[in-house]
């Protein structure tokens, strides 16, 4: 029986067949991050949906747990990397939800900051203990030297993402 991976792996091979230049590591480990990151925004956001939010409204509201002061939405859209007109819509959606308050900034009245309510934080405590066996089960099979190995190569790819974009192209 043929796996996804064996699949993806073929599929890759047939194209570099085809075109001799593809970079056939890149685009696997590329493919395998996508995989893995589409599976794991999978099991997120089947916990997300009877809340109502989905994984940009989580993100944001996760920075905004972890943000004791706030953030305006400026910071936010660089933090959870989305748009000005999206982070208008996720900020609406979690302040109807009672999971965020929009008040002037105290040092500015000119602009806006979002902070989390005692709603918000409650929510947050009971939704992620539920999803640390999720992710500590896709971790599983890797030692802890496995694990610092693989961050660090991640947050390099990051890097080097990062590095390819133009600045004035970021959110």
């Amino acid at each position: 029986m043929q796996t996804c991976l064996d699949h993806m792996d073929a599929g890759i091979a047939r194209v570099a067949g085809m075109l001799p230049d593809v970079p056939q590591q890149e685009v696997r480990m590329t493919r395998l991050l996508l995989l893995v990151g589409g599976s794991l925004l999978d099991v997120l956001e089947s916990n997300l949906k009877p809340h109502g939010l989905n994984d940009s409204d989580f993100r944001t509201l996760m920075i905004l747990y972890s943000s004791p002061e706030g953030a305006t939405p400026s910071e936010l859209c660089g933090f959870a990397q989305q748009g000005a007109t999206n982070m208008t819509r996720i900020g609406n959606v979690l302040v109807k939800a009672g999971l965020a308050t929009r008040v002037p900034s105290a040092q500015d009245r000119r602009r806006i900051v979002l902070s989390i309510t005692p709603a918000g934080k409650r929510l947050v405590r009971k939704m992620l203990p539920p999803l640390f066996p999720k992710v500590l089960g896709a971790f599983a099979s890797l030692s802890a030297s496995d694990k610092r190995a693989l961050e660090r190569l991640l947050r390099q790819v990051a890097l080097n993402l990062d590095s390819l974009q133009p600045t004035d192209s970021r959110p």
